[in-house]
């Protein structure tokens, strides 16, 4: 219209008052629309910060996925689907406790989602294997909640087997034990600051 008015003027463009009318729509306009924009920042902003408050609930999920997903390298049979574990997810987030605070909320979906996962994948393992499961969950999740280490885990596992020392001091330990024990001492756990064994 603005355009069109600018096109077809004759004359003072001072004097038209259609052009003027239609320049104090396009202005009242302009407010709503900015109005409009700065509430949907702001809203945006609002949605963000809540759906941040969930994000503990999405890494422990992604976390769990994962130990189910690596269950079938010990067994070919432990194949779960995505559908299946997303209906556990889904179950975790409907049937825990609710609450009035966010930070309580998300504990609560957190601690039933890995109960109803640990459950759910522990009844359909051999006997043999639920161990396994059991420390591939513990581990995943003190790695992910910073209470351990990817190298802690990687210590606990190996060990002295890394470790090739020959200057074994004492002729009663054997040499299994004894580097075990250079490998604990020369290790540095995840919050230390300091080698806690070094003086071993």
């Amino acid at each position: 219209m603005l355009l069109d008015q600018l096109a077809n003027t004759e004359g003072s463009l001072l004097e038209n008052v259609e052009l003027i009318d239609v320049l104090n729509q396009i202005k009242t306009k302009s407010k709503e629309v900015n109005e409009k924009l700065r509430e949907a920042r702001e809203k945006t902003i609002e949605i963000n910060d809540k759906r941040e408050n969930f994000r503990p609930v999405a890494a422990r999920g992604a976390v769990l996925y994962f130990c189910v997903v690596e269950m079938s390298f010990v067994n070919w049979m432990y194949n779960t689907s995505l559908q299946q574990f997303l209906d556990l997810f889904d179950y975790g987030i409907d049937f825990s406790p609710k609450s009035n605070f966010i930070k309580d909320r998300v504990h609560n979906i957190t601690q039933c989602l890995t109960y109803k996962v640990y459950r759910y994948i522990n009844r359909g393992l051999y006997e043999r294997d639920k161990t396994t499961f059991k420390l591939m969950m513990s581990t995943k999740i003190l790695i992910k909640d910073g209470k351990l280490t990817q190298a802690d885990v990687g210590l606990f596992l190996k060990m002295g087997a890394g470790v090739d020392d020959s200057n074994k001091i004492f002729p009663w330990m054997d040499s299994t034990q004894w580097n075990n024990l250079k490998a604990l001492s020369k290790h540095k756990f995840a919050n230390e600051h300091s080698m806690f064994f070094k003086e071993l």
